[in-house]
């Protein structure tokens, strides 16, 4: 009998509670560049979607009414983060953000040699951009 493959997790993707997946599809693709890679049901009001962007999953869950709480300063100067994006060109890609109203915090590149920057989304989410390979020094 051959040997079963091994067993490996090769993703996640994060899910978020929004009150209208509709209109946050809309941000992400509009404002990030993601694309609906699907949704259900068909017609609106969406309950469900998967949005994606060069490999990277997140998925929306429809709850009618539902505010995220404001988590964020509970850590101080660190912040409270909901997903964390480990992308190449992230100073290219903030270059391309960096006039927008919802850049949180502004590039930095942090004391262990990584560059980031904070998102926050319509719904209060906290995307972080950043492990970018284009390092100095």
């Amino acid at each position: 009998m051959p040997d079963a493959p091994e067993t490996r997790i090769h993703s996640a993707a994060p899910s978020f509670l929004v009150s209208d997946v509709d209109q946050t599809v809309r941000w992400y693709v509009d404002e990030l560049g993601f694309t609906l890679a699907g949704s259900f049901p068909p017609k609106p009001p969406t309950g469900w979607a998967s949005l994606m962007r060069d490999g990277a999953e997140l998925m929306l869950q429809r709850l009618p009414g539902y505010q995220k709480p404001d988590l964020y300063d509970q850590r101080g100067a660190a912040g409270v983060w909901d997903v964390y994006f480990r992308t190449n060109g992230v100073r290219r890609l903030y270059a391309s953000l960096k006039d927008k109203p919802f850049i949180k915090q502004p590039l930095k590149r942090q004391p262990y040699k990584d560059w980031e920057f904070e998102v926050q989304d319509p719904n209060g989410y906290i995307l972080v951009f950043g492990g970018d390979a284009e390092r100095e020094g």
